[in-house]
């Protein structure tokens, strides 16, 4: 196993009720998200036989998917407001020309297919993508809010099966796990 999966299964292998709640904590992770999560819940289920992968999803989906409402009304406002600030406005204004570059370009390609793009952003397993990114990423191109949560639950459900179909063939390790 990686390193950061081997310390989270060893820390919260004690039971069924930690193995969901870690399962929820690391589905909440930037970056890591649902892609790292259902990993590990493979690893608990192959740990402990009472481990319901399906409840798993559904705790992992919903913990993935929690922070979503925050981010798209509240990361934009809060890289904006720091971006003037004395220690961290290079680093909030680099975030914001990064989010604008990307959202013009995601938009400049997809259309009128934006809504598909975001999912597809967040659904295809990829490092850099994700509910989170995509997330902020509809925020700066001023996506209704309907519309980004929908699309980010499309991607979101869509990466779950991928990365579910991997770990079920074994393929674990192009998702976070190694042998």
């Amino acid at each position: 196993m990686s390193a950061l999966t081997d310390s989270i299964v060893q820390a919260f292998s004690g039971n069924l009720v930690t193995q969901y709640i870690a399962c929820f904590i690391v589905s909440m992770i930037p970056l890591i998200e649902l892609r790292g999560a259902i990993p590990v819940a493979y690893i608990f289920k192959s740990m402990n036989p009472e481990f319901n992968l399906l409840m798993g999803y559904i705790i992992i989906a919903i913990g993935n998917m929690l922070p979503v409402p925050i981010i798209f009304f509240f990361a934009r406002k809060v890289l904006e407001w720091g971006a003037d600030k004395k220690v961290i406005g290079k680093f909030f204004t680099f975030c914001l020309e990064k989010g604008h570059k990307g959202g013009e370009k995601l938009q400049s390609k997809a259309g009128r297919g934006l809504f598909v793009a975001l999912m597809l952003f967040v659904g295809i397993p990829l490092p850099g993508t994700g509910a989170w990114t995509g997330t902020l990423a509809a925020s700066i191109l001023d996506m209704k809010f309907k519309d980004s949560i929908l699309a980010v639950i499309c991607g979101v459900a869509l990466a779950g099966i991928i990365v579910g179909v991997l770990c079920t063939l074994g393929f674990g390790a192009l998702v976070g796990i190694s042998a």
